[in-house]
């Protein structure tokens, strides 16, 4: 599985992102295939008032599919957390899918 971690709106990754997300999609990475393209981007929200800055937004490529998930916390590793748990569930129903027909 092809992985691409960016960060937008002016967020710097750090070692601790990368070694997260690597440690959260690896099992999904393993059930999706080497096909598979994991875009995952990581930004803080801006605003003040907003309580959950750290987003994490995953899209999953997969062949005939697009799984995507956005997730908002105040700490960036349970975002990433968060939105790798949807992931998974959404590539789960979808191969479970694909083996009921």
């Amino acid at each position: 599985m092809q992985t691409e971690i960016r960060g937008i709106h002016h967020y710097e990754i750090t070692e601790e992102d990368k070694q997260s997300v690597a440690e959260r999609f690896e099992r999904i990475g393993e059930q999706a295939g080497p096909e598979a393209s994991l875009d995952v981007e990581l930004w803080e929200e801006q605003n003040p008032r907003i309580t959950d800055k750290m987003i994490c937004a995953a899209t999953l490529v997969l062949k005939g599919e697009t799984i995507r998930a956005k997730e908002a916390h105040p700490e960036m590793v349970h975002a990433i957390h968060h939105a790798a748990e949807d992931v998974r569930r959404q590539v789960k129903r979808h191969y479970e899918k694909q083996r009921g027909r």
